[in-house]
């Protein structure tokens, strides 16, 4: 059975930082490339960043660059999204997913998804 279990979220104040986990099981890890997504209020989910899947290539949305960090660890079928400088802009729910290919990827074609957690960034 595949799962994609996020975790991290919570509220943080304007400048804060959080360090989001999606732990992987069901599936080979290392042979899947990872994303973050994340959907705010009355608005589409949209793409955060992505891993390939040794961790050599990634890719972020340009709003998140600089402050935004994905990572893997493949031993742990563990991928992260360290926040830094958070804005109120971030608000959102965070989804990971999980794409049967060595590359990242931007759109929204993973083959599997996480149920969310909630991260709120208050002024």
């Amino acid at each position: 059975q595949v799962q994609l279990v996020e975790s991290g979220g919570g509220l943080v104040q304007t400048g804060g930082s959080l360090r989001l986990s999606c732990a992987a099981s069901g599936f080979t890890f290392s042979g899947y490339s990872m994303g973050w997504f994340r959907q705010a209020p009355g608005k589409e989910r949209e793409f955060v960043a992505s891993i390939n899947w040794d961790g050599g290539s990634i890719i972020y949305v340009d709003s998140v660059k600089g402050r935004f960090t994905i990572s893997r660890d493949n031993a742990k079928n563990t991928v992260y999204l360290q926040m830094n400088s958070l804005k109120a802009e971030d608000t959102a729910v965070y989804y990971c997913a999980a794409r049967r290919s060595i590359y990242y990827f931007t759109g929204a074609g993973y083959d599997y998804w996480g149920q969310g957690t909630q991260v709120t960034v208050s002024s």
